[in-house]
């Protein structure tokens, strides 16, 4: 089963039905509020923004288990996302990426691992998946990795559809 086959609610309600980024590359982040690698959302916008047309998306899932960092309502977090850094990329419900009540989302993306080896739990909010428009995992990149950063968008360039 694909990573993209996967159901998971959409922020504003509803499905956010994965099955259409088929075809497309999607970086698919954990995301919060009130972190210190928050400003992040700049660069995944502009990522998003860069790369959209050529078959890529941004998918932020909001999550509030590192020391309750996005503890907002789906509203809140919408309102904040749009307003503060102007995010127009989509966005899941807010799940949990890791333990007992760890997303199915996240179960079928943390065996994938990063360059230094790291497989297994989220370790903290911005962790990045790529995937590919055939829907596997291609790559895994740390919290502190800038979305912008060559390794990241190296990675996006090799998977962007042809």
């Amino acid at each position: 089963m694909s990573v993209l086959d996967t159901e998971i609610g959409a922020l504003s309600g509803g499905p956010a039905d994965l099955a259409q980024y088929r075809g497309k590359a999607v970086l698919i982040v954990n995301v919060a509020s009130k972190c210190g690698l928050t400003p992040q959302y700049g660069a995944l916008e502009r990522l998003h923004e860069q790369y959209a047309a050529r078959g890529f998306t941004v998918l932020g899932v909001p999550c509030n288990q590192f020391m309750g960092q996005e503890p907002g309502t789906a509203d809140e977090i919408a309102e904040f996302c749009s307003a503060t850094y102007g995010v127009t990329f989509p966005m899941t419900e807010k799940v949990d990426v890791n333990g007992a009540e760890r997303h199915p989302l996240y179960e079928r993306l943390v065996t994938t691992s990063d360059a230094e080896g790291h497989s297994g739990d989220v370790r903290w909010n911005f962790e990045k998946f790529l995937v590919s428009p055939d829907g596997t995992v291609k790559a895994r990149f740390s919290p502190q990795t800038e979305p912008d950063a060559d390794d990241v968008t190296g990675a996006i360039e090799s998977v962007l559809p042809r």
